[in-house]
């Protein structure tokens, strides 16, 4: 199948090339993986959980061993009533098992299953990466040295790998400046608004004790005016008492 695939490709370029010059890169797409550290990260994390699932399906497969010796130890002094019980829960106990290898390591286990969540968002930048370089720099075909296709020769000069690396790099690079921009941003915010709130926090006990003072201070100092009129009542008050 794969004999048919190239000759149909090897077929479509020469007709190609026949019309016009065309331009061809290819990837390696393994070299690219292992030279990004989000696959080597998403690779660790996978690895974690799948040692995790084995240690618990090697400890439940041991116990069952156990459950089965001691049944052959104790065999003969048990009813049949009673081995055939023990005999029915191993065997229950050995399906469960094998149903949970199955569902952790299955052909659509959790750890394929997993594994192609955490690893479409880095296929989906290198793809970006392939067509942006494919469109600055006019390339007509760019093909996976590790895919279906067999590459039967070629040349290093063609292959475009390390250029998608670069591509990636930078995008990510950019991101992470992004994301420091907007924290650098959030915490100016923060210390503005704490800020704010502390001025206001300020003014209100000024103006709290301002108004205190007001209220609280009776024996304030008169001015000469208010002392005259202060005066004049009094004087006004004892003409007509004697009137």
């Amino acid at each position: 199948m794969k004999k048919i695939q190239l000759l149909i490709f090897l077929l479509f370029v020469n007709n190609v090339t026949a019309q016009r010059g065309i331009k061809i890169g290819y990837i390696d797409s393994e070299y690219i993986l292992e030279n990004l550290t989000e696959y080597s990260e998403v690779s660790d994390r996978l690895e974690e959980k799948a040692q995790s699932w084995k240690e618990e399906i090697s400890k439940r497969s041991r116990e069952i061993e156990q459950k089965k010796e001691s049944l052959n130890s104790e065999r003969i002094l048990l009813t049949k009533d009673l081995i055939e019980e023990i005999e029915s829960e191993i065997e229950f106990e050995e399906q469960e098992l094998m149903d949970y290898q199955q569902k952790r390591f299955g052909t659509r286990g959790d750890l394929i299953l997993q594994k192609q969540q955490l690893i479409q968002p880095i296929q989906d930048q290198i793809f970006n990466a392939i067509k942006e370089i494919a469109k600055s720099k006019s390339y007509d075909f760019i093909f996976d040295k590790s895919a279906d296709i067999v590459m039967l020769y070629s040349d290093r000069r063609y292959d475009i790998s390390d250029q998608i690396l670069r591509n990636i790099s930078r995008a990510n690079n950019r991101k992470k400046l992004d994301s420091r921009k907007d924290k650098r941003k959030a915490e100016n915010e923060e210390i503005i608004d704490e800020a704010v709130a502390s001025k206001n926090v300020i003014n209100n006990i000024e103006e709290k004790e301002e108004n205190n003072s007001q209220v609280s201070d009776p024996k304030r100092k008169l001015t000469v005016k208010e002392l005259l009129e202060q005066r004049k009542q009094k004087n006004s008050n004892k003409r007509k008492v004697k009137d």
